[in-house]
C-alpha cells in the first residue's frame, strides 16, 4: 500500500512541476492548458468570440492568464483551425519537433519544423509570453521560439526586425477579423534596406504609414529603441516597470496601437496609435468603401454600391456595384444608355492613376468611357488621369485631393444617376409654373384691392353727405395720411408759429377756413391752412387735398410739410 501511495504522490509532484511544459509523454489536448511559472501566460486551445457567441473554430494560442478579458498575444494555427480540440493533440514527435495533429483525420496541421540534433526536447511557456522548444537536458539550448514568429502582437522584450545574415524579416500581421486570426491585409515590417524605419502596408504592396526613426520614451512606462548591428537591426520594446502590462498590436483596422491594462477599469487603455485615425489607413473600408470619422459606422459604400460580406469589422470585401456598367452588359439595345459619372469632392484616391491624352474635362471623360475597365477620372491643370479596375477610395472631411484640385468622377451605370435632360426639363417646368402661379395670385390680390378701394370711396362720400363733421374718425384719417408719408405736427408748435393764429399773420380767408403765415422754430417759413370748425369740407375733400399736395412735386408749387389733427383741428401746413 505504501509504495502505491508514494508513486501517486510522486506523480502529483511531477505533474505540478510540469504545468508549464509539454513533453513527449504529456501532450496537450482538449481543454488542457499549460501556464508559465509566474502565472502570466497560458497556452491552450482558444476559440475567438463571434459576436455574442463562441466560434466553432479553435486555435493553438497564448493569452494573458492574469487578465479577466481574454486577450491573445500569439496564435500558431492561423490558417488551419481545429473544429474539435478533443480530437487534436499538440505533442512532441519522434524527431523532436512540436506539432499539432488532427487525430480524427490523421493529418498534420502545424509544426515548428526545425532541424534538431537531439530528439529529446520539451516545449515550455515562459513568463515573457514566449513558447520555446528546448533541449530536455539543457534548457539554454533553444531550437525554436514563438517570439521569432510573431503574429499580430509585440510583447515587451521581443525584437521585431531583420536578420542581415539570413535575410529573414519579422513582421506583425493583423487578424482578418475579431473572430478570424488568419492573416489580414494590414502588416508592419522593418525597412528591408536597413534604415530605422518601419512601414505599415496594405496587401504587401501599398505603404500607408512610415515611422520616424524610433526613439520613443513614455516616462515611467515604456521605451522603444532601434538597434543596429552588423548581423541584425531591430526594434526593441521594453517596459520600465514589470508590474505594468502592455503590448503593441496591429489591429484589424490597420492601426498600430500601444495598449496598457488598467485594473481599476478592467480594460485596455490606448496610450499611442499610428496612423492617428482609422480613415488614414489605406483601403480601410475596401474597394469602393467610404471611410468617414463623422459617421457610425465609419465604413459605408459610395453611391451606386452596396456592402459585400462585411462582418465583425472586416471590411476587406469592400462594396459591389448595384448595377453593372453598360459596357459590362454588352447591350446593343437602342434603349440602352451610356454610363455616367458621379462627381465626388474631398476624395483620397489611389496613387495608381494613369495619364491620358485630353485637353479638356469632356475629352478626359470620353477617354475613360472608351475603356470598359476605366472606373474613374479627374481633370485639372496638370492633365487628365484615369483609374482602372476596383478602386480603394477613402472619403472624409479635410482630405487633400491627389493630382491637384480636380473633382473625382466615379463611373456608374446610367440608371444610378438621374437623367440630366429630364432634370433640366423638370427645373424649367417648375420655374414656368412658379411664375404663372405668381401672376395668378397677383391678379387675385389686385382684384380684391380694387373692390376694397371702391367700398372705401363710397363710405367717405356717404359720410360727407349724411353726417356732421364732428362725427368723422380722426384715427382713420391719420392712418391714411401716414400711408402717404405726411408729417404730423403738434398744435402748440403751430400756435407759436402763427402767434396763436392771430389776425396779423392771416394771409387770406375762404369758405372753408383761413390761411396764416408762420415761422417754425428752425426759421422755416410756412403757410398754415386752418379748416373752420363750421366748414362743410368733408373728410373726403380733405383727404383728396392732402394726397394731391403731398404728391405734387414742382418748383412753382408748394409742397406739403405736415398736418395737425389735434383737438378737432384740421390743419394743413405747406
Amino acid at each position: 500500500m505504501a509504495p502505491l501511495v508514494f508513486l501517486l504522490l510522486f506523480g502529483q509532484i511531477l505533474l505540478c512541476t510540469a504545468v508549464d511544459t509539454i513533453t513527449s509523454t504529456t501532450p496537450l489536448s482538449g481543454s488542457q492548458q499549460i501556464v508559465s511559472q509566474g502565472g502570466k501566460f497560458t497556452l491552450g486551445f482558444y476559440s475567438p468570440p463571434q459576436g455574442n457567441t463562441t466560434s466553432s473554430n479553435y486555435y493553438i494560442a497564448i493569452w494573458y492568464s492574469n487578465i479577466p478579458l481574454p486577450t491573445t498575444v500569439w496564435t500558431a494555427t492561423t490558417n488551419v483551425p481545429v473544429s474539435d480540440p478533443t480530437t487534436a493533440s499538440l505533442e512532441i514527435t519522434s524527431d523532436g519537433n512540436l506539432v499539432l495533429l488532427d487525430q480524427a483525420k490523421n493529418r498534420l496541421l502545424w509544426s515548428t519544423n526545425v532541424s534538431i540534433a537531439s530528439n529529446s526536447t520539451v516545449a515550455t511557456i515562459r513568463d515573457s509570453g514566449s513558447l520555446e522548444l528546448i533541449d530536455a537536458s539543457n534548457s539554454s539550448i533553444v531550437y525554436w521560439q514563438s517570439i521569432d514568429h510573431p503574429t499580430n502582437t509585440l510583447l515587451p522584450g521581443v525584437k521585431l526586425g531583420l536578420n542581415k545574415i539570413t535575410g529573414v524579416s519579422q513582421r506583425l500581421v493583423a487578424w482578418k477579423s475579431e473572430a478570424d486570426p488568419s492573416p489580414g491585409l494590414f502588416s508592419l515590417e522593418h525597412d528591408p534596406n536597413g534604415t530605422p524605419l518601419y512601414f505599415a502596408q496594405w496587401n504587401d504592396s501599398i505603404s500607408y504609414w512610415a515611422s520616424t526613426p524610433w526613439d520613443f520614451d513614455l516616462p515611467g512606462m515604456v521605451a522603444l529603441r532601434f538597434v543596429n548591428s552588423s548581423t541584425e537591426s531591430y526594434l526593441l520594446y521594453s517596459t520600465k516597470d514589470d508590474s505594468v502590462i502592455t503590448h503593441i498590436i496591429i489591429d484589424i483596422s490597420g492601426q498600430l496601437r500601444l495598449l496598457t491594462w488598467l485594473d481599476s477599469s478592467q480594460q485596455w487603455i490606448l496610450i499611442w496609435t499610428q496612423p492617428h485615425t482609422e480613415c488614414e489607413v489605406y483601403a480601410r473600408c475596401g474597394a469602393y468603401g467610404s471611410c468617414n470619422l463623422n459617421a457610425l459606422p465609419f465604413c459605408n459604400c459610395v453611391k451606386g454600391f452596396s456592402q459585400n460580406d462585411w462582418d465583425l469589422d472586416d471590411y476587406s470585401g469592400g462594396c459591389k456595384r448595384n448595377t453593372p456598367l453598360q459596357c459590362q452588359t454588352h447591350s446593343t439595345s437602342a434603349h440602352s444608355r451610356s454610363d455616367k459619372f458621379y462627381a465626388m469632392e474631398d476624395v483620397r484616391v489611389p496613387a495608381n492613376a494613369r495619364g491620358a491624352v485630353a485637353t479638356s474635362s469632356q475629352e478626359c471623360q470620353v477617354a475613360c468611357l472608351k475603356n470598359c475597365s476605366c472606373s474613374a477620372y479627374t481633370y485639372n491643370y496638370t492633365g487628365c488621369f484615369v483609374w482602372h479596375g476596383d478602386l480603394q477610395v477613402n472619403l472624409g472631411e479635410g482630405y487633400s485631393k491627389f493630382f491637384g484640385d480636380g473633382t473625382f468622377f466615379l463611373r456608374l451605370a446610367a440608371s444610378e444617376l438621374p437623367d440630366q435632360q429630364r432634370k433640366k426639363t423638370t427645373i424649367i417646368g417648375s420655374v414656368i409654373g412658379g411664375v404663372a402661379a405668381f401672376f395668378i395670385i397677383l391678379a387675385i390680390v389686385l382684384f380684391f384691392l380694387s373692390r376694397t378701394c371702391r367700398r372705401d370711396r363710397t363710405f367717405w362720400i356717404s359720410k360727407t353727405a349724411g353726417a356732421a363733421l364732428t362725427d368723422f374718425r380722426y384715427s382713420d384719417l391719420l392712418d391714411d395720411i401716414q400711408s402717404i408719408d405726411s408729417l404730423l405736427l403738434d398744435l402748440l408748435t403751430l400756435r407759436v408759429a402763427t402767434n396763436d393764429f392771430g389776425e396779423g399773420t392771416m394771409l387770406g380767408k375762404g369758405g372753408f377756413g383761413m390761411v396764416h403765415k408762420g415761422v417754425l422754430p428752425d426759421g422755416k417759413q410756412i403757410a398754415v391752412k386752418r379748416l373752420s370748425h363750421s366748414s362743410r369740407q368733408g373728410i373726403g375733400e380733405l383727404k383728396s387735398e392732402l394726397v394731391l399736395v403731398a404728391k405734387l412735386r414742382h418748383r412753382n408749387l408748394v409742397s406739403l410739410i405736415g398736418v395737425c389733427l389735434e383737438e378737432q383741428e384740421k390743419i394743413l401746413v405747406c
